[in-house]
């Protein structure tokens, strides 16, 4: 008899998906877009939910409608050579290279830095992070239990304590959102700049990389059959990224709201910080360090599960799963050290190589079976966006670092490709791609 998920399980699914998802930088960096963005918030919001809600969300219908067991067998359609070096790079970039030190980082920045003096900042992090880390250890080394942990415990704590916020916050708001003027690129290309802040959230990415938690938590719960678990896997997507895309809206709203009153904050944590001591006072520094910690804790425990199931997978005779979760979590400590506007400015360039490689990944992926999913659609449009990602990472190089190794050559090679400019010059590549891979396909069926 076909096994079907009841409502309660879709739900608890659901709930664990987003609570990997929904990390602190989903809750800064729609803030910090609406007070830049202003009366323009609303086409800032619809690029920002495109990167950050339906590309996710294709790729969780890609590795489902795929019937893909992770992003490794996704890339292997590439070749196998690609699938090890892609994967690799993506897993480290979200893993222990980027995304988990920042969830550290991000919490003590947000809901302890303010609160001590500038002396011991260091020292603080260094003990902030080593707990931080222990807890993650805990909850990574019983992977069995994520749905617990994620779906019915911190998730639930980290959506109520933001409520609380958000519900205030929107019934008296520090002004109107017509009071706040755009600024910077907001006030002429709103649309591409929120897509492109959209990329801060790694949550496309991510949807590669949390798919296969997702997948094998609908195995577990007993159901086997390849067609219900992509029905499964993309319903409960559905779910959490309708989830993602409501709190996203909410939280620009408030940024937009809080601009004429608190100014521009250096970024959306301190304005966070700002909103919600202006309505609870000293309880307001608690009540936000509550709603980051947990946001960042489920996010660290999902990618650190993530990452060591990977690795145990692709290199199934080295380390086991719980040495690969020590690994990853004492490297993640050493980094988060470094600080928070450091882990970021290193971040930006590996992000923009990824996301178009990501995309054109999950898009191939959702509608291969139109061609079949013949491999020379596959690297003829790899290969034509990889070229245009590796400018866009060259490109996005802190400046001294770019002027040093290539000086303005970077910017010669930027005038003659279309859309490179809003951070999109892969788009028109990808297509001369696809459409060269249709036709050698067409040549050779003929």
């Amino acid at each position: 008899m076909k096994r079907r998920l009841t409502a309660k399980e879709y739900i608890i699914l659901a709930s664990m998906l987003f609570g990997m998802f929904f990390g602190a930088g989903n809750l800064v960096f729609p803030v910090s877009m609406g007070q830049q963005a202003g009366t323009n918030l609303f086409p800032a919001i619809a690029g920002f939910c495109l990167t950050g809600v339906g590309i996710p969300l294709l790729g969780i219908a890609a590795m489902g409608i795929s019937r893909s067991e992770g992003l490794f067998d996704m890339c292997l359609r590439i070749g196998r050579p690609y699938a090890y070096f892609f994967t690799l790079l993506l897993y480290m970039s979200i893993g222990p290279l980027f995304a988990i030190p920042r969830t550290a980082t991000v919490s003590f920045s947000v809901g302890i830095q303010p609160v001590i003096r500038a002396g011991n900042v260091h020292l603080a992090l260094c003990v902030f992070s080593a707990l931080f880390f222990a807890a993650v250890l805990f909850f990574s080394l019983r992977p069995s239990g994520i749905m617990t942990w994620i779906g019915r415990l911190l998730n639930p704590l980290f959506l109520f304590f933001l409520a609380v916020l958000a519900v205030t916050a929107l019934a008296k708001p520090m002004s109107p959102v017509s009071a706040a003027a755009p600024t910077g690129k907001y006030e002429t290309m709103s649309f591409f700049q929120g897509f492109l802040e959209g990329y801060n959230t790694l949550d496309a990415v991510a949807s590669l990389v949390f798919g296969i938690i997702l997948v094998e938590s609908i195995r577990t719960l007993g159901v086997t059959e390849p067609k219900a678990i992509s029905a499964s896997t993309l319903l409960s997507g559905i779910l959490s990224t309708l989830l993602m895309a409501a709190i996203y809206c909410i939280l620009t709203v408030l940024g937009a709201q809080s601009q004429s009153v608190i100014g521009i904050s250096a970024d959306g944590g301190e304005a966070l910080y700002h909103i919600g001591s202006h309505y609870f006072g000293t309880f307001g520094g608690v009540l936000l360090g509550c709603i980051v910690t947990f946001a960042c804790l489920k996010t660290a425990i999902g990618l650190v599960t993530s990452c060591a199931t990977a690795f145990v997978e692709m290199f199934p005779r080295t380390l086991s799963y719980r040495a690969y979760a020590v690994i990853f979590c004492l490297f993640s400590f050493g980094i988060a050290n470094f600080g928070l506007s450091r882990i970021i400015e290193l971040s930006l360039p590996a992000l923009m190589f990824l996301y178009p490689l990501t995309i054109t990944l999950i898009l191939l992926c959702l509608f291969g079976h139109l061609f079949d999913y013949d491999k020379r659609v596959f690297r003829c449009v790899t290969l034509f966006t990889f070229v245009p990602a590796l400018l866009d990472f060259l490109n996005a190089l802190p400046e001294g670092a770019r002027s040093l190794l290539f000086g303005a050559s970077i910017q010669k090679i930027a005038m003659h490709l279309p859309l490179f400019s809003i951070g999109m010059g892969w788009v028109i590549p990808s297509l001369i791609g696809l459409a060269l891979g249709l036709i050698l396909r067409a040549a050779d069926r003929k």
